[in-house]
């Protein structure tokens, strides 16, 4: 019997699209899962499903890592710039953060669900978050107000215009833009090309709510480290 490619995604694309967007389905269901785990908190019962939930998610995460290596992916969970890797110490999440100026985020990807679980925690962060849902979106908002936003959260496989091509743009209308990568899949070499032109760092998918805040936090503080003069090197002047 011949099979809609449509009833089997896994089987209608190559293994990189695959893989990411098995990480990406992860990503959400990993959101959600801790936004309901809040709405349950102190239900008896519920804390024994959320654990097999939590344990679940962590082992498909695994298997789904084998196969971005195995596709020939960044094998890599988190990776800073080398100039900002220095100063880049993720503090626990769940800790208050310091008082401080609120932080304007703006997160690109196309997937709504994504969009909709990233403000909703890193609101809950403390962060100013705005949305966008392509490449095209993003650089509207970010032509209209280039100084606001603090860092930028991009989505690399999205329709139209991928975020390697948005992060190019972005840098060509602010040069010291901050942009972190978060992306289900990339192979070595692109990411390599990416940092050298100056992005700040990448996150695989899927990841934690509290490891998303805590690396985002840090590649924030490790930029103001920098620019204050903590470090040396042309990038520095970028950042």
């Amino acid at each position: 019997m011949n099979m809609d490619p449509s009833e089997n995604p896994a089987q209608a694309k190559p293994p990189a699209a695959a893989t990411s967007e098995l990480n990406n389905l992860l990503e959400i269901i990993s959101g959600t899962s801790a936004a309901i785990e809040n709405i349950w908190d102190g239900n008896d019962g519920s804390q024994k499903y959320f654990d097999m939930l939590r344990t679940s998610v962590d082992r498909a995460a695994k298997v789904t890592a084998q196969l971005v290596e195995h596709a020939g992916g960044s094998d890599k969970k988190v990776l800073f710039h080398p100039e900002l890797a220095a100063f880049a110490k993720p503090k626990n999440a769940t800790l208050p953060a310091p008082p401080r100026k609120q932080r304007s985020l703006l997160v690109v990807d196309d997937e709504p669900m994504a969009l909709v679980l990233a403000k909703r925690v890193l609101t809950e962060a403390g962060f100013d978050v705005v949305t966008a849902q392509s490449g095209f979106e993003c650089l509207d908002l970010f032509r209209k107000r280039p100084r606001h936003f603090d860092l930028i959260l991009l989505d690399l496989t999205m329709p139209f215009m991928d975020g390697e091509e948005t992060f190019g743009r972005l840098r060509s209308i602010r040069p010291d833009v901050v942009v972190l990568l978060s992306t289900g899949f990339i192979d070595q070499e692109r990411l390599d090309r990416m940092l050298s032109a100056g992005m700040a760092g990448f996150l695989r998918k899927p990841h934690r709510p509290d490891e998303l805040v805590a690396n985002i936090r840090a590649i924030l503080e490790s930029v103001k480290m920098v620019r204050a003069g903590c470090a040396a090197g042309a990038l520095a002047s970028s950042f």
